[in-house]
């Protein structure tokens, strides 16, 4: 890897399964630190060469060369580079339907934020790989999240060990997957717990429990980011993009709009287009 710094902030985060929030690689200083603070994604760093220190969940972690260490949304989190021997890393920070369930499968958890690389060489170029495919393009995107996806399950495939929560991932894992398909569909929260299996009692349960939202809530977020995306092209008019997104009623639509993002619509539009 070359030395210096490189980082690319994507301005586009529509939902989507995969969506690459930042990505960049730097040679850090000695005693180079951030935080603490906290992410709206998750954030995976991989150390190519030198050392750190990771704080979090009351644990201080040494990092070396080889390993990989993550930070969940909203946790609380810092990190220090080694006074001697600074370490050099590249990250992604990444969200998205898919990026719990695939977070889990690559072996991470809150109570096990670092892993190690069985094949340093690969890990590296693909979490590279990610950065190279940087830009604020359609195609971009796209290649972004392709290669974060093959980032991902090369993880998954040096993970040795299943999830032990199987059953519960698989019932968010499809519950979500029917949002992302029919959410432009007159579809409540009886047609995702039907879809699923599961009575509605279990389902706010578990969207609760992975996301801290009732699966109304979350489905309503997704319509209105959805929206976003439309409001953007000023050739929709906001009954349009209403209709475009599960709401019959504009004036309806409107209330929530403002509800979640503090702002009509149209005021969206102005501020974004």
């Amino acid at each position: 890897m070359a030395s210096g710094r490189y980082q690319f902030r994507d301005a586009l985060k529509e939902n989507a399964g995969l969506s690459v929030y930042n990505t960049g690689y730097e040679q850090c200083d000695s005693n180079h630190s951030w935080g603490p603070a906290l992410r709206d994604h998750y954030l995976i760093h991989y150390v190519v060469s030198g050392q750190g220190i990771l704080h979090c969940n009351q644990q201080t972690y040494s990092v070396g060369a080889g390993q990989l260490f993550i930070m969940y949304p909203s946790q609380v989190a810092d990190y220090q580079a080694d006074a001697h021997d600074p370490w050099q890393y590249s990250w992604v920070g990444f969200n998205g339907t898919d990026a719990r369930r695939l977070v889990k499968l690559a072996g991470f958890s809150r109570q096990q934020p670092v892993l190690a690389s069985d094949d340093p060489e690969r890990t590296a170029a693909l979490l590279r790989r990610i950065a190279d495919a940087s830009g604020n393009t359609p195609a971009a995107d796209a290649e972004m999240a392709g290669c974060l996806y093959l980032f991902l399950a090369h993880l998954i495939r040096m993970n040795r060990q299943r999830p032990a929560d199987d059953t519960h991932q698989t019932y968010v894992a499809n519950a979500l997957r029917y949002i992302q398909y029919n959410y432009a569909n007159d579809i409540g929260v009886t047609d995702i717990a039907r879809y699923v299996g599961i009575s509605r009692s279990q389902l706010y349960r578990a969207f609760l429990q992975d996301f801290g939202v009732s699966p109304h809530n979350y489905l309503q977020t997704y319509r209105i980011n959805e929206a976003c995306s439309l409001l953007h092209d000023p050739s929709y008019s906001v009954a349009e993009v209403a209709g475009s997104v599960g709401f019959n009623d504009p004036l309806y639509f409107s209330r929530v709009f403002k509800s979640i993002k503090s702002c009509t619509p149209s005021e969206y539009r102005k501020n974004n287009t």
